[in-house]
């Protein structure tokens, strides 16, 4: 017969579709509450974890400012050191000026009370040299004196060697070679001065600086002095000992 269609009754089928429709709805149910449950579950980590984190934000915070507030410390107290160092250095050439007016005054007393049978004319006086805390350094002056009561300039040219050895030779170094590019250098020998009574080499009580080679070891300073009509002046001075 037309528009009939025969189809065959299979209730197991029809059983198995149910089942596995129930399956779905409860399956879909049991994941929708296990989502429910885990969210319930991490929420409280998820707070701790941001708590920890806020704390930790906090503590190193604290941190940072207690370091910036160090560095400040710390500047500020190389500042003061920094200006206490500088004071030193002002106090100390203040002195070291003072004792060199003294000593020009003292020459000046010297040689004008000196007896009559001493020969007036130019004195080496000294050769004072000091260590310093960078190896090799050495800081120094001269003291030129004069003996007689005349009131004319002494003039004249100072010459200045060390004379000690490199290795097993002997050496002999002039000054000016000592000196180069040194902060306090003297000028390039030969140093011309002219004064009445007293000198001092720097001037003004300062002190100059040389430097020794490496590998050279001194033994002896030889200090020469020309004075125009007069007989050079030779003194020697071993090393940090007056000879």
């Amino acid at each position: 017969m037309a528009g009939w269609e025969v189809r065959p009754n299979d209730p197991g089928r029809a059983r198995r579709q149910r089942i596995l429709g129930l399956l779905l709805v409860l399956g879909i149910a049991l994941a929708f509450y296990a989502g429910s449950l885990w969210r319930l579950h991490l929420q409280p980590a998820i707070a701790g974890a941001n708590s920890s984190v806020q704390v930790r934000d906090k503590q190193l915070g604290r941190e940072v400012e207690e370091l910036r507030q160090r560095v400040v410390m710390l500047s500020s107290a190389e500042k003061v050191s920094q200006q206490a160092n500088e004071q030193s250095r002002l106090t100390i050439k203040l002195l070291e000026e003072q004792i060199y007016k003294q000593q020009q005054d003292l020459a000046f007393y010297k040689g004008v009370l000196a007896p009559a049978s001493r020969r007036e004319g130019l004195r080496i006086k000294t050769f004072e040299l000091q260590a310093t805390d960078k190896p090799g350094h050495f800081r120094y002056k001269i003291l030129l004196s004069r003996v007689g009561k005349s009131e004319a300039p002494l003039e004249g040219r100072l010459h200045v060697s060390i004379a000690g050895k490199q290795g097993k030779q002997d050496v002999t170094l002039e000054l000016a070679s000592l000196s180069a590019g040194l902060a306090d250098a003297l000028p390039e020998q030969p140093i011309a001065f002219a004064f009445k009574h007293f000198q001092a080499i720097p001037e003004a009580g300062r002190f100059a600086e040389l430097k020794l080679p490496e590998g050279f070891t001194p033994r002896e300073i030889k200090v020469r002095v020309e004075v125009q009509g007069e007989k050079p002046v030779l003194r020697t001075f071993k090393w940090n000992k007056e000879e």
